[in-house]
């Protein structure tokens, strides 16, 4: 690993991402600078943000809620998760989350391992073929959470 190289990414220094609902994506970390391992991103989503109920059976997906209010369902669960709240979802596990109050919230995304963010990447590109980019990449939208 003598050819990674330490990566500081400061505010405006990412690329973002916009998708569906308004939501906003900030690519921090992502498996070029992770050797694989993880990719990071912080998502901006406004009310009534949030993606679709669906599954990741390649990847782990975690979420620090930074501001504001976010409700998750995850396997049939509803969670509303402050400021300082870590969830988890583990892979093969039926989520999502949703902005229901009024003001924008503010999260870390995780996922282990990396190369799911070259799914959001291509989203981003062509966002009315999402569902068949999903699919490429193991993610299987579903009827609920």
């Amino acid at each position: 690993m003598a050819n990674r190289k330490v990566k500081l990414v400061r505010p405006g220094d990412e690329q973002t991402i916009w998708r569906g609902a308004g939501d906003e994506y900030r690519l921090l970390a992502t498996g070029d600078d992770t050797a694989g391992d993880y990719f990071i991103m912080e998502a901006i989503v406004p009310p009534g943000g949030g993606p679709p109920p669906h599954i990741q059976t390649r990847e782990e997906e975690a979420f620090y809620v930074l501001e504001g209010e976010v409700v998750f369902r995850a396997d049939g669960e509803r969670i509303v998760a402050q400021p300082g709240a870590y969830l988890n979802i583990p892979r093969d596990v039926a989520h999502h989350f949703k902005n229901e109050s009024d003001t924008t919230a503010r999260m870390l995304i995780f996922f282990a391992p990396a190369g799911i963010e070259r799914m959001f990447e291509r989203m981003a590109a062509d966002p009315d073929n999402y569902a068949a980019t999903a699919k490429e990449f193991g993610v299987e939208f579903v009827d609920k959470a």
